[in-house]
């Protein structure tokens, strides 16, 4: 086993080492808890991502004093939003306030990196190549640590008053606690998206039409995540094999310009998909654990806001535990659900694709109100630090 794991006992145990646990332990550590963080991948690794950050996000990241480290490894400031729907086009910039000077939209080689190091600086040992395969329990049933597994299936159990699945939204952790689901939405987008070099970065992008959006969003090495999201029932009718057809369809579906810009710019890196999974929440607090990122939430990524919640949520877990007690802990629950519902709700709407432009149009005004009442509670925390 590796020797990183020094302790018989941690405060906090987290499965999970990308934004959601990464940041849940540097905050934890920061208070003054011992934290051991594992994840069977390797450090640094790549994942199913757009990687763009809302403003809930970007603010959490000054707070924390991680964005200037974030700029320092290349990710290019976004200081407009532009919408597109159909021919209209509607620019927002970036009003600068509370640290946020714009957006950003680190990939997650960058961003999950520095959170790491952030928790390791902060006294958190993390352990990639490591893996949670089993929970331990008390006579009472009550979860008093984890069995831990390396690549050589070499293990060793360790003892903690906390185990927090944030491994995702097929969370191991979730499984083994049996958490509910307690609500599911309704609809799911399927998702192709790639990176080219070579395109304007002039701030995000967002493009809606009849079944389509796609976005543009620029991130390191001088390239632009460009995504397609469409219906299921669209996906499922081209297969894994049609990615390159569905991503040119959408394209030129929204913006015939946008469709050559992309098409005469390099390529440089292979299509990825996401076939859809509609949004949920889980029971995500109960006896000894707890689940935060997306393995207790998770909605449609059509909204890009997988990431702001992860790190929104890190720190409601974080403070609740600091507060002590399984009556904190359902507070944090609470909390989430309350912050999380509407946007849930409006998320599912737009990934329904059951809409025309001048409704898109308005739900997209309600998700602004969604994230402005987020960026609201985040800045009162500061008031209860």
């Amino acid at each position: 086993m590796d020797p990183r794991v020094t302790r018989g006992h941690y405060d906090v145990v987290i499965a999970g080492a990308r934004c959601a646990g990464a940041s849940t332990a540097m905050l934890l550590a920061r208070r003054g808890f011992s934290v051991l963080v594992v994840d069977p991948l390797a450090r640094g690794s790549d994942t199913l991502s757009t990687h763009a950050l809302m403003r809930g996000a970007v603010l959490q990241l000054a707070r924390w004093g991680l964005l200037d480290e974030i700029r320092s490894r290349g990710t290019p400031s976004i200081p407009t939003t532009t919408f597109h729907y159909g021919r209209e086009q509607i620019r927002i910039p970036i009003k600068p306030g509370d640290g946020v000077d714009a957006l950003y939209a680190p990939r997650r080689t960058v961003l999950d990196t520095v959170l790491v190091d952030g928790a390791i600086d902060a006294g958190a040992e993390v352990v990639h190549g490591v893996a949670l395969s089993d929970l331990l329990r008390g006579g009472d049933g009550r979860v008093r640590g984890a069995l831990l597994t390396d690549a050589d299936r070499a293990a060793v159990e360790v003892t903690a008053d906390l185990v927090i699945g944030a491994d995702g939204v097929r969370s191991k952790v979730a499984r083994l606690v049996n958490a509910d689901t307690t609500r599911t939405a309704s609809h799911a987008a399927a998702s192709v998206y790639g990176y080219w070099k070579g395109l304007p970065a002039d701030g995000n992008h967002w493009y809606y039409d009849t079944d389509v959006s796609v976005g543009t969003i620029p991130t390191n090495d001088d390239a632009t995540c460009v995504f397609a999201l469409v219906p299921r029932r669209r996906f499922d009718a081209r297969g894994s094999a049609g990615l390159a057809l569905i991503h040119r369809e959408a394209l030129e579906t929204v913006s015939p310009e946008i469709a050559s810009t992309v098409a005469n710019a390099e390529q440089a890196e292979k299509l990825r998909a996401f076939p859809g999974l509609p949004g949920f929440f889980r029971r995500s607090v109960g006896a000894g654990w707890a689940l935060v990122g997306d393995a207790g939430y998770f909605k449609d990524p059509i909204t890009a806001h997988g990431i702001t919640d992860a790190l929104r949520d890190a720190e409601l877990l974080a403070r609740a535990f600091s507060r002590g007690g399984d009556e904190a802990l359902l507070s944090y629950e609470a909390t989430r659900n309350g912050l999380a519902e509407g946007l849930l709700w409006v998320t599912d709407r737009i990934a329904s694709f059951e809409w025309d432009i001048d409704e898109v149009k308005k739900l997209h005004l309600q998700l602004s109100d969604e994230m402005k009442a987020e960026v609201g509670h985040i800045l009162a925390l500061d008031a209860d630090a």
